[in-house]
């Protein structure tokens, strides 16, 4: 069984022994390179090894009823988006909805929750589209959910798709490897149920760090994995101090889809 400890003992190894923080550039660099430059150095954070084991999981089922306490930002019965605002804009998010489906509309970019939280339960459903044998890697149906908008358990089409471990589904992105691999083939409904507890701060002083589980399918993959600050495509997490913060679901450029997303506050 691989322990998630080591893999944030590693991982800080890794930025502290053969890949730096001094490594990286100041972001108004980053952003003046050619996306070659940038994917190049982010392939620094990449870790490829170990890779987790696949477990076969039930097919999927019809989607629950909500706890009674809990907030559903998307159900069966939703007819708009009014839970959800656009990142870019500020106004109603322009995903596409349909009997309860929300899909992403790529291009249009991320959105986040109205409500902002710190500790929470959440429960959320995806699917995403026949893959494309053309696109492997993060190119195969690519999004993610943020944890108080900076903190992400990537979403993506990890069904016999080799990419970087850390960044497979059910992955704490760029962070920590996931314990398995749960994935059901594509064009099937995924089920994400994670447990977080947000990191606690005094000022600009972290007095805590945040925790989370994430059970996949009904597989545990990350079990109480402590979070070493945002989840950076380029470069190490940084741990700026904040308070309670929207969800963020992102637009990777894939009509990846959800429904049955519900919270419940545990502050």
């Amino acid at each position: 069984m691989i322990n998630n400890k080591i893999f944030c003992l590693g991982f800080s190894l890794l930025l502290s022994g053969n890949v730096l923080a001094s490594d990286f550039p100041p972001a108004a660099e980053i952003a003046a390179m050619t996306d070659q430059q940038r994917h190049t150095l982010a392939a620094k954070t990449e870790v490829w090894t170990p890779v987790p084991a696949v477990v076969k999981v039930a097919a999927a089922q019809a989607p629950q009823a909500a706890p009674s306490d809990a907030l559903v930002l998307l159900g069966a019965t939703s007819a708009d988006l009014t839970q959800w605002r656009s990142v870019n804009s500020g106004k109603a998010a322009e995903w596409s909805l349909q009997n309860g489906e929300m899909t992403v509309k790529p291009g249009t970019g991320d959105i986040r929750t109205v409500e902002n939280f710190c500790d929470i339960q959440l429960h959320l459903e995806w699917r995403t589209t026949k893959a494309d044998p053309a696109k492997t890697g993060q190119a195969r149906n690519n999004s993610g959910i943020f944890l108080q908008d900076k903190y992400e358990i990537q979403i993506l089409d990890s069904y016999q798709n080799a990419t970087y471990p850390n960044g497979q589904a059910g992955s704490v992105y760029k962070q920590t490897i996931p314990l398995a691999n749960a994935m059901r083939p594509d064009g099937q409904w995924q089920q994400y149920d994670i447990i977080y507890r947000a990191p606690r701060f005094e000022g600009n002083k972290r007095l805590a760090a945040g925790f989370v589980t994430v059970l996949h399918n009904g597989v545990l993959l990350q079990n109480h994995t402590e979070i070493l600050g945002t989840t950076e495509w380029i470069g190490p997490p940084q741990q700026p101090a904040h308070g309670c913060a929207p969800l963020k679901l992102q637009d990777h450029g894939d009509k990846v889809s959800f429904r049955n997303i519900w919270v419940r506050k545990l502050d």
